[in-house]
């Protein structure tokens, strides 16, 4: 499922919408990594809607017709597996990873939700980020880089980081209950 469709299938578990409140609601999820056309997002309803995963309905809202989209249990089914199955570029993608996580209480059952979030724990624990080379194609130590601005990106990131896992690890270990989710 793309990016676009998860976002679609996530904000209409929370209350349906029309085009144009998902499109907000979708820029404001990615803030300013991303804008979102209607020619992305209405070609993906009609996917979802064909798909029987969302239902739509035209009305007249605010002195204007509108295209309205209800989540249908298939759909909710569809978005549960997706975050339930969420690994790959999805873990490893600071961007797609906020999409994951702004919808992750959709998933019940804790177990479920903390397999998603030990994939990324392990991912960042694991994994040594590098943003800068030599011409050789090693990768460069913040001490080895004579920018400031360039050893900036690396420390901010670090900070990012060692945040992240310090959230994961409260999370992996302190038993959320359903009820503080909401659930």
């Amino acid at each position: 499922m793309s990016l676009i469709e998860t976002m679609i299938l996530g904000f209409l578990s929370e209350k349906p919408m029309c085009g144009y409140e998902l499109r907000k609601k979708m820029e404001q999820l990615q803030g300013y990594a991303r804008a979102f056309s209607d020619g992305a997002i209405y070609p993906a309803t009609k996917r979802l809607a064909e798909a029987r995963l969302i239902s739509q309905r035209d009305e007249m809202r605010d002195g204007r017709q509108r295209r309205e989209f209800a989540l249908l249990d298939a759909g909710r089914d569809r978005l549960v597996d997706t975050l339930r199955e969420t690994k790959g570029f999805d873990v490893t993608d600071s961007n797609r990873w906020s999409v994951v996580l702004t919808f992750l209480a959709v998933v019940p059952g804790k177990a479920d939700r903390d397999a998603v979030l030990r994939r990324r724990y392990d991912y960042l624990s694991q994994t040594s980020v590098h943003f800068f080379y030599c011409d050789s194609g090693r990768a460069l130590e913040s001490k080895e880089i004579g920018d400031p601005y360039r050893r900036g990106i690396i420390a901010l990131h670090d900070v990012q980081v060692a945040a992240e896992l310090d959230w994961l690890g409260d999370m992996l270990g302190a038993g959320v209950s359903e009820e503080s989710l909401g659930i």
